[in-house]
């Protein structure tokens, strides 16, 4: 573990077997990059940064692990987006994705192969989600895998809504000579949906259980009834898979999500993305958790290269 300067951010650089992992954990606890050394002497980068990286606008950079929380996606209330209404019945504005990818956070822990960062809600965080809690970030890192933690407690009197998720931006194609369309995508789901311009959700199009990621059907598709917690993607008939994997039960919650989603056929990203539920959860109360007061509640995802 290190310290790196790097266009004006003082960022952490881990080196954990042959992974290297770069993050700046004060600033939205964003994991930057991460990139594995080949036996060939080459590097593969897993998840993707650009170079032209507009710090002071960081909520809208394109690249590395965004952490979305309170709720992940478009928030609408009666019609409206970007709005949410309280349990007690108050209409409050919120960002796409929520308040902590773009906010501060505090390290609490740094060590040789990870760290915790506590939130550190400012002003408009507080408007936003107006609630008494504690929001941490646990990052792990192994050779050839990572995890990361959410933990929420409720300090407060009453039950606190959340519905919170990851945005990885996975470096697509990796290998030289190949495209989107080389690569195939398996995801175990029984159900597809969308979310529409009202920010209610729509039935989904029809998705064979693997697909080529240069399907553009895939494009802001919600996939969910999952029948096991693992998506996989990659090159078929060679090595090196990604495997993304939401939560600790072999089987996850029947609200939970992934999405599927690209900029435009030239993005040298892919994003698949472990949600605990919907986008607009407080509107339409799927996958709308609830941690009762003075407990904790969890949320944990893990990535590996196979």
């Amino acid at each position: 573990m290190e310290k790196v300067p790097y266009q004006g951010q003082n960022l952490t650089r881990w080196r954990v077997g042959n992974s290297t992992f770069l993050a700046l954990p004060e600033h939205g606890a964003r994991l930057m990059n991460w990139n594995i050394a080949l036996a060939d002497g080459s590097v593969r980068d897993v998840i993707y940064w650009p170079e032209d990286a507009d710090f002071a606008d960081i909520a809208k950079v394109r690249g590395g692990n965004p952490i979305l929380f309170p709720f992940n996606g478009r928030c609408f209330d009666q019609g409206e987006i970007f709005f949410w209404r309280t349990p007690d019945g108050v209409r409050r504005a919120i960002p796409m994705h929520g308040i902590a990818r773009q906010g501060a956070f505090e390290v609490t822990r740094l060590d040789a192969r990870g760290f915790v960062a506590r939130f550190l809600p400012d002003e408009a965080a507080r408007a936003a989600y107006p609630f008494d809690y504690e929001f941490t970030v646990t990052y792990a890192f192994e050779a050839v895998g990572l995890s990361c933690e959410f933990a929420l407690t409720n300090l407060g009197r009453e039950p606190l809504p959340w519905s919170a998720g990851h945005h990885f931006y996975f470096t697509v194609p990796w290998a030289e000579g190949t495209q989107r369309g080389d690569y195939r995508i398996r995801i175990p789901a029984t159900k597809r949906l969308r979310q529409d311009a009202t920010g209610a959700l729509v039935t989904g199009s029809d998705l064979k259980l693997e697909e080529s990621l240069g399907n553009p059907v895939l494009l802001d598709t919600l996939h969910t009834g999952l029948r096991s917690n693992e998506v996989v993607f990659g090159e078929p008939g060679r090595g090196g898979d990604v495997h993304v994997e939401l939560g600790t039960e072999k089987i996850p919650a029947p609200d939970a999500v992934f999405v599927t989603w690209t900029l435009d056929d030239t993005s040298p990203f892919y994003c698949v993305e472990p949600w605990m539920g919907a986008p607009n959860a407080p509107g339409n109360k799927v996958g709308l958790h609830l941690v009762p007061p003075g407990q904790t509640q969890r949320f944990s995802v893990g990535v590996s290269v196979r």
